[in-house]
């Protein structure tokens, strides 16, 4: 153990970002090579400087990996018929693949009607309801980035997770939820027996100290501390919220003390959900071309 009581093993997510980033390029290249120009549509609603940011990162990143990338911006005063049409505009795009909208939206919108209207097959964040169904039924489609990432994550590390014991809190559609449909489908990198709990259960310590993987996707700031760990566990913090701009994750940094491998704070999780929208992305156009 270090000096500053820290023993786990770091498991960071942007070298798995990286390999997927360089699959995409190779994708990418391999398309153009036929004449198809892989596009990545993105949608901003409103002013909020943080999405915007995001927009830019994302933006770059399609301009490094090849692709295309128009983009809507809306006025906070935009109405919910004002975003629908630009997804169906969208939609009937032949040259565009993927579409992102940036969320949050203006509260007073609703994003799932939005997404509603949005063609699955263009879905690159994998949270349409017919996405999700695919993943519930084993079918294939986009699969939502963040769980994505996280069997990327594993499996990178070589971090065996068949046939183990996972340990998900939190049951949001974005993440808990999915991320224990992926994880249970009988896969090399998957195929483990996984439980969801959550704070509405009073004793839920008692799942997580039995985990061999713990994943933590509550958004609740802290909620998972070392006496909620079982020693040597793979923990894998996959919630958080954020003050400003500032992140606040869900497991408390001292669980490195307990933990035999642990995410780091920052470059966990998120490089790799970003990873996971371009892998989306760039099938989405391999569908659309009728090459792949």
């Amino acid at each position: 153990m270090s000096s500053s009581g820290v023993s786990a093993r770091l498991l960071p997510g942007g070298p798995v970002a990286e390999r997927v980033f360089a699959e995409v390029a190779e994708d990418v290249a391999a398309l153009r090579a036929v004449g198809v120009t892989p596009a990545l549509a993105t949608v901003l609603v409103g002013d909020d400087d943080a999405s915007a940011g995001y927009i830019r990162i994302k933006q770059r990143q399609a301009a490094e990996l090849g692709f295309v990338s128009p983009h809507v911006h809306l006025p906070a005063s935009a109405s919910q018929v004002d975003l629908h049409a630009v997804l169906e505009d969208f939609n009937a795009d032949k040259g565009v693949h993927g579409v992102l909208v940036q969320y949050p939206i203006p509260g007073r919108l609703d994003y799932d009607r939005a997404l509603a209207v949005l063609d699955p097959d263009k879905d690159v964040d994998g949270m349409h309801p017919v996405n999700m169904g695919r993943l519930a039924l084993g079918l294939p489609g986009p699969l939502p980035c963040t769980p994505a990432g996280i069997e990327a994550l594993l499996a990178f590390h070589g971090v065996p997770v068949a046939g183990r014991e996972v340990v998900i809190l939190g049951r949001g559609a974005t993440l808990g939820r999915p991320l224990a449909m992926l994880l249970a489908q009988k896969r090399s990198t998957a195929n483990a027996a996984v439980t969801v709990v959550h704070t509405g259960v009073a004793d839920w310590p008692r799942y997580t100290r039995r985990a061999e993987i713990l994943v933590a996707a509550a958004g609740v700031p802290g909620i998972v501390r070392p006496e909620h760990v079982r020693p040597g566990a793979v923990v894998v913090g996959g919630g958080v919220r954020y003050e400003g701009r500032r992140l606040l994750p869900d497991v408390d940094e001292s669980c490195a003390e307990v933990a035999g491998a642990i995410t780091p704070r920052v470059g966990g999780v998120g490089p790799t959900t970003v990873a996971m929208l371009f892998r989306n992305a760039v099938r989405a156009a391999w569908r659309a071309s009728g090459l792949g």
